[in-house]
């Protein structure tokens, strides 16, 4: 089967730049819910069961054979494993650390996708797409207000390391999805390899439940805001994961992938909209460098 043939760039940033505003509504519900006593591996449960239901719908209206070609079986197993690694190291360091700067580090997917993507045999990134994203991250510093946090200046919590650490692992874990997504199995059609890839963080999410491998993971919310508040994470991440990974083959992800930097400001902006955090000089300032370096790098010239 061939592969499908990519979007427009304009739509394809557009998509982007709207699935991350999606992703960070669904992280800002995550945070109220477990400030509400919500266990993070409930969190999972729910986005990924509610994401498979309509997964399953949509298989069962288009119709589509569930066998997979040869040699991808395992490709997919390891997508959906990779994806429940990625949401629950996400979801814990959500509810560690700060919402922004959990999504400053998981953020450096792009980075890590493209040096992946290197280092498996395509080609490198040019220098100026590299400066534009030292730039972007650069912006996102300052937008996240590290510089204050690691001056002291701002008190830094026991869970404060354990939490960079999970977030990192997540972003590690997401561009390893985004690899294998985009060249092992670009070829299967969209719904079916989304849907196969939430039975299987459902599944290995309710395994880790069953082990009791996080202590009051599936721990219900104490009141009534915490079960709203999964709810609409639950919806948010239906809608961004299903958009983002049945149109992810024709999004050119290698390309465009930083697009979705601006997650981290759009959490900033809802944080303060629903949360009431306030946004300081250097944290508006750093926001203005990453959506620039985000301009600059979808106008870029191309031969």
């Amino acid at each position: 089967m061939s592969a499908p043939t990519p979007f427009p760039r304009p739509i394809a940033v557009l998509m982007l730049a709207a699935l991350a505003c999606i992703l960070a509504g669904n992280h800002i519900a995550a945070r109220i819910a477990f400030d509400n006593d919500s266990g993070v591996l409930l969190a999972v449960l729910c986005r990924s069961g509610v994401t498979l239901l309509a997964l399953v719908a949509l298989v069962l209206w288009q119709r589509q054979a569930l066998r997979l070609p040869p040699g991808t079986w395992r490709w997919q197993l390891l997508l959906g494993l990779l994806l429940a690694v990625q949401s629950l190291c996400l979801y814990s360091a959500v509810a560690r650390i700060p919402v922004a700067l959990a999504l400053l580090v998981a953020n450096i997917f792009p980075i890590l996708l493209a040096l992946l993507t290197w280092a498996l045999g395509g080609s490198p990134p040019t220098r100026r797409t590299a400066l534009l994203m030292a730039l972007i991250l650069f912006g996102l510093l300052f937008a996240l207000d590290v510089p204050a946090r690691l001056s002291g200046r701002e008190h830094i919590g026991s869970g404060w390391l354990l939490g960079i650490g999970l977030a990192f692992t997540a972003a590690c874990a997401f561009a390893s999805a985004l690899w294998v997504t985009e060249h092992k199995l670009s070829s299967l059609r969209g719904s079916l390899r989304s849907m196969l890839t939430m039975l299987v963080v459902f599944a290995a999410t309710l395994a880790a439940g069953s082990a009791e491998l996080i202590p009051g993971g599936f721990q219900s919310p104490s009141n009534a805001t915490g079960w709203i508040a999964l709810g609409v994470l639950a919806l948010l991440y239906c809608t961004g994961f299903s958009l983002l990974f049945i149109c992810m083959p024709r999004l050119d992800m290698g390309r465009n992938t930083p697009v979705m930097n601006i997650e981290p400001v759009a959490t900033l902006l809802l944080g303060w909209l629903i949360l009431g955090q306030m946004l300081n000089q250097t944290q508006i300032i750093g926001g203005a460098i990453v959506v620039s370096g985000i301009v600059l790098l979808t106008y870029r010239r191309h031969a």
